[in-house]
């Protein structure tokens, strides 16, 4: 898991790629794959074949915070990089890309009463505005501060959500044996923002199928909100989100893959949220379109949990898929 420690502490706002992206490059590189970079940063790692187009998809970004504003005092105001729980905010830790950390704060009373972005503000400890911009500007972005740890089987770090996706990516890369199809491996950008590193990189390729790698949400903890997904229960295989009604032909192969290797397999059908594979279903004259998901609890937050098992099942299914005969 080593690799997925490094993935994970690198800081990678959406549109802020650029670090992930070189690891990822090195890595892809390493295994053999032809490597290209399009417009809009996301990395294509390619393994021509004669079968049908495959295209896998896991974005790179993670969500985070952008400065907008210094006042007098030194405290920075800020504005939403991807989908934030804006009351779980108050009093956590962000990091800036030149390593300056901070405490978010909240004006209290009126917070208490309405939880809005416009109330949070940064704390850096500056004494004025001045010593603030020596350190963050306008424009400056930054994620939460959270350690990778890894105990038995439980993984806790921040950017889960998707530097899991691309850990599995790069195994199963490592991992595939046998496969007839041309294999297009996409790490995208932007994908906390509108899905659209997804959208232009299948704009190129025009793949016959495609799967996007992502997490969800699980139903597993008290009192939250029932779904069928639970941690340790294995891969996660979509039928649906709020940007996708999977292509029911993917979803069959992908069941059928998983029985055929006995691979554990659970359903996602997820209410809230989406995933790339909604921009890449709807790129040009349309894509047979779905996605394997990994269980994730408290997405979007410094402390995402996962399970190592319900990792190497979806490495697993990623290359079930890979080596698939698509019809």
């Amino acid at each position: 898991m080593r690799l997925l420690k490094k993935l994970t502490e690198t800081d990678a706002p959406s549109g802020r790629e650029r670090g992930i992206r070189d690891i990822i490059k090195s890595e892809a590189a390493a295994l053999g794959y032809e490597i290209t970079e399009d417009a809009l940063g996301s990395v294509i790692a390619h393994r021509p074949g004669a079968g049908k187009r495959l295209m896998l998809d896991a974005h790179m970004d993670e969500v985070g915070v952008i400065a907008t504003y210094i006042d007098d005092n030194g405290f920075i105001r800020f504005g939403a990089v991807g989908g934030l729980y804006i009351k779980e905010l108050h009093k956590r830790r962000v990091r800036f890309a030149n390593g300056t950390v901070g405490v978010i704060g909240a004006e209290d009373k009126s917070f208490d009463k309405k939880a809005e972005i416009s109330k949070l503000y940064i704390d850096i400890g500056a004494k004025n505005k001045k010593e603030a911009e020596k350190h963050v500007k306008p424009g400056d972005t930054a994620v939460f501060d959270g350690g990778f740890v890894k105990r038995g089987n439980t993984i806790i770090s921040k950017a889960l959500d998707n530097r899991a996706g691309c850990y599995i990516l790069l195994k199963a890369m490592e991992q595939i044996k046998d496969s007839e199809n041309d294999l297009y491996f996409v790490f995208s950008a932007q994908e906390e923002v509108g899905l659209r590193g997804a959208k232009t990189a299948a704009y190129g390729i025009m793949p016959d199928y495609a799967i996007a790698i992502d997490v969800t949400d699980t139903g597993d903890t008290p009192s939250c909100e029932l779904m069928d997904v639970k941690l340790g229960r294995g891969a996660a295989i979509k039928v649906m989100d709020n940007s996708v009604m999977c292509d029911i032909n993917v979803v069959n192969a992908l069941r059928k893959a998983a029985e055929a290797g006995k691979i554990p397999y659970q359903t996602d059908i997820l209410a809230d949220g989406g995933t790339d594979a909604g921009a890449i279903a709807l790129t040009g004259g349309g894509v047979r379109a779905g996605g394997i998901s990994l269980p994730v609890r408290y997405i979007h937050s410094p402390s995402e949990l996962a399970d190592a098992g319900d990792i190497k099942a979806c490495i697993k299914l990623v290359c079930a898929a890979c080596e698939h005969k698509w019809q």
